[in-house]
């Protein structure tokens, strides 16, 4: 009877830690099953999620994704292109500026082209929404990652959009602990349904922030 009360108690915490750990597979079930699967659906625009320019020059990250955009536009999947993506202090090019310049180059017209900016999946969405909704676009191609796809299409579905998905397959991502971007994806996701995509973009921002060096 002494240690009945005991019993009891790790029984509860046995249940609530298997419940986590449950909910954490099915997270990552969800983020797999979306980065493999690729609309066959037309959208208004093609949304393209930023990653790292090289001074420049698009990193070979972006490139896949935007080469990804390019063969979406050529195949008349939806009439404009978005692109995403900010810099950090010292950076002299953004990653949409980049982006906007690289599809010109491959024949994409500059007046169809929106920019948005930002350095989180969170920003990169809602500094383009005022663009989008100029032109009364609602539904989107998403284009990035595979393991990022179901937080691209799940933030741009809490601002208003109606995402589908078009996951970048040659990434040069794929090749390089593939595990570790679903592990960081299936805790951002997890703990962002629970507080709050814009939250958690915040507490990042935040937590960026901390570690930049100040002035410049």
């Amino acid at each position: 009877m002494i240690f009945g009360p005991f019993k009891l108690i790790l029984r509860i915490i046995s249940m609530i830690v298997s419940a986590i750990f449950l909910y954490f597979i099915f997270t990552f079930f969800q983020i797999w099953m979306t980065g493999h699967h690729h609309s066959a659906e037309n959208a208004q625009a093609i949304m393209v999620f930023g990653t790292t320019e090289n001074n420049g020059t698009p990193s070979p990250e972006l490139t896949a994704r935007l080469t990804q955009a390019l063969v979406l536009w050529n195949e008349q999947r939806a009439p404009w292109i978005v692109v995403t993506g900010g810099n950090i202090p010292g950076d002299v090019y953004t990653e949409s500026g980049v982006s906007k310049t690289w599809l010109e180059h491959h024949g994409v017209p500059a007046s169809h082209i929106l920019q948005g900016f930002g350095n989180d999946t969170w920003q990169n969405v809602s500094t383009a929404l005022s663009a989008l909704k100029a032109h009364n676009i609602q539904s989107i191609l998403t284009v990035t990652d595979p393991f990022h796809e179901y937080r691209a299409m799940a933030i741009a579905s809490s601002q208003g959009l109606m995402p589908q998905p078009s996951p970048v397959s040659n990434s040069p991502t794929v090749h390089d602990s593939l595990w570790k971007f679903y592990l960081k994806e299936t805790l951002s996701v997890g703990v962002a349904r629970i507080l709050g995509y814009h939250l958690l973009s915040e507490w990042t921002s935040v937590a960026s922030s901390v570690h930049l060096p100040s002035g410049g």
